[in-house]
C-alpha cells in the first residue's frame, strides 16, 4: 500500500500526480472464497479489513451492487458520538469512538475527523429527566455527558435565538456530550477499501447478489449474483435497508422494517457553529460542515419504506421546528436533500449475530449506523473468525427477540 504522507505529495506534484497506484485494485471474480461480505458500505469493509488485520482471513470478497461506498454510508449526517443508555450498548459505542479517533493514523487516510462536542437542547423536564439518567449510566463508562444551564447553552450556540421563556418551546436547559464528533464519510469507506486491499482482500462493485444460495445440509453454500454464482462457507449481511430482502432469499425472516430518515444540506456560510446541536424534543439536528454547510437530520418516515428521497411534509416538520429555535437560518437556501432506508429491530438496537442458516452473518439494525462503523467491523469479524460473539457484541443477538429479552435503547433516535 502506498504510503500517503506530504512528502508523497510533493514528489507526485513533480510528475503531475499520474504515478499514483490505485488505491484499490479490480480483480476478476473468482467462484470461491472462504468469506463473502454482501454491501461495500461502512460496516461490510470494515468487517473486511479487521478480518485480514486482526485474524488473517484474506480469501475475501466484497459485493456491492453499486460502487464502493455509495450507499448509506454517503447518505448520512456524520455524527459520531457515544451518549447511549443502557449498558450493553454504551461500551461498544465508546470503543467505537476512540477507533473513530485514531483511523486517520491507522489507515493512513485522512479522515478529517473533528472532535466537535454534542449539544442537546432540552424543552421538558421529563425528557431532561431521562438525559440525566443516561448521564449516570455514562458515567460508569467514563463516557462523558454533563448537565448544563439554559445561558450555558445559550453561550455554547450563539446562533440559538428562539426558545425564549415566552416561547411555545423554552429552552429549559441542556447537555453537553464533549466526545462527539464528525469527519468525512467517503474517506472512511475509501480508508477502510484501500487498507483492506493492502491485505488481499477483494473488492467488486456492480456485482449485485440476486439471492442466497444453502446446501443441502441448509448451511449456507455462496450467492447468486449478476454474474454467476460465488460459492463461501461464511457470507456476511451487511446492506443496511436491504437485508430482509437478501434474507428472505434463504428463507430466513428477522424482526426488522425498514424505513427512510430525512437529511438536508444547506448552502456554505460564514463559520457560525462549532459544535453539533440536537434538539431531541423537535426531531431535528444539524452540524456546519468544513465548507460552511449546514448539514441537517429530520425525522423518519412514519411507516415502512424503501425511498431514498424525502417526503415534503416531513421537510417541512423539521424546518419548522428548526426556525423556532434558529430563526436567522431562514435566510438559508437549500443545497440538496435526501433520504437514506434503514432497517430498524423493535427495540432499536443492533443485530449483530450468525443466524439459524449455519455461515449466514447479519449485522443490521443500526439505527444512525455510522458512528458504530469501526467497533462494527471489529466485533462482527470476530464473530466471522472465531464462531463467538465478541464481548462488546455478545447480547445483540437475533435470539433475543425469541425470549423478548429486548435492549430498549432510548439513545436512538426512535424513542423520542
Amino acid at each position: 500500500m502506498q504510503k500517503y504522507s506530504i512528502f508523497s505529495l510533493a514528489r507526485n506534484a513533480l510528475s503531475g500526480h499520474k504515478n499514483w497506484t490505485r488505491a484499490w485494485k479490480s480483480p476478476p471474480l473468482r467462484d470461491r472464497y472462504e468469506v463473502i461480505i454482501i454491501g461495500a458500505g461502512g460496516h461490510g469493509l470494515a468487517t473486511a479489513y479487521y478480518l485480514a488485520k486482526e485474524h488473517g482471513i484474506t480469501d475475501v470478497a466484497v459485493l456491492d451492487r453499486g460502487w464502493l461506498g455509495g450507499g448509506n454510508i454517503a447518505r448520512n449526517t456524520v455524527t459520531i458520538r457515544s451518549n447511549y443508555l443502557r449498558d450493553e450498548s454504551i461500551p461498544f459505542y465508546v470503543k467505537s469512538v476512540s477507533l473513530f479517533e485514531g483511523l486517520t493514523k491507522e489507515l493512513n487516510f485522512n479522515m478529517m475527523h473533528s472532535k466537535r462536542t454534542m449539544i442537546d437542547v432540552v424543552h421538558n423536564y421529563p425528557k431532561m429527566r431521562e438525559l440525566r439518567r443516561r448521564q449516570l449510566t455514562m458515567d460508569i463508562y467514563n463516557s462523558t455527558y454533563d448537565n448544563i444551564s439554559t445561558e450555558e447553552v445559550r453561550r455554547r450556540v450563539p446562533a440559538l435565538t428562539g426558545g425564549g421563556p415566552g416561547s411555545r418551546l423554552p429552552v429549559i436547559g441542556g447537555m453537553v456530550h464533549t466526545d462527539a464528533g464528525v469527519n468525512r464519510h467517503d474517506a472512511v469507506a475509501w480508508g477502510y477499501a484501500r487498507a483492506a486491499d493492502s491485505h488481499g482482500v477483494e473488492m467488486h462493485e456492480q456485482t449485485p447478489v440476486l439471492s442466497l444460495i444453502r446446501g443441502s445440509d441448509g448451511a449456507i453454500s455462496g450467492v447468486q449474483t449478476s454474474r454467476g454464482v460465488v460459492h463461501a462457507k461464511k457470507v456476511v449481511v451487511a446492506v443496511s435497508g436491504h437485508t430482509t430482502t437478501l434474507t428472505e432469499t434463504a428463507g430466513l425472516r428477522l424482526p426488522l422494517r425498514t424505513m427512510n430518515l430525512t437529511a438536508f444540506v444547506s448552502e456554505p456560510v460564514k463559520p457560525l457553529v462549532d459544535v453539533i446541536v440536537n434538539c431531541p424534543d423537535l426531531g431535528f439536528y444539524f452540524s456546519q460542515s468544513d465548507k460552511g454547510e449546514m448539514v441537517i437530520g429530520g425525522a423518519p418516515d412514519s411507516g415502512q419504506s424503501f425511498r431514498r428521497d424525502i417526503k415534503q411534509h416531513v421537510f417541512e416538520d423539521t424546518v419548522g421546528a428548526m426556525l423556532e429555535l434558529f430563526p436567522s437560518f431562514k435566510k438559508l437556501k437549500l443545497l440538496r436533500q435526501w433520504g437514506g432506508h434503514l432497517d430498524i429491530t423493535h427495540d432499536a438496537s443492533p443485530i449483530m449475530d450468525e443466524t439459524d442458516v449455519p455461515g449466514l452473518f447479519v449485522t443490521a439494525g443500526w439505527w444512525g449506523g455510522y458512528k458504530a462503523i469501526p467497533a462494527g467491523g471489529l466485533t462482527l469479524a470476530h464473530h466471522v473468525a472465531t464462531g463467538r460473539p465478541h464481548p462488546l457484541m455478545e447480547k445483540f443477538t437475533v435470539k433475543r427477540f425469541k425470549n423478548l429479552d429486548f435492549i430498549m435503547e432510548t439513545g436512538t433516535t426512535t424513542a423520542r
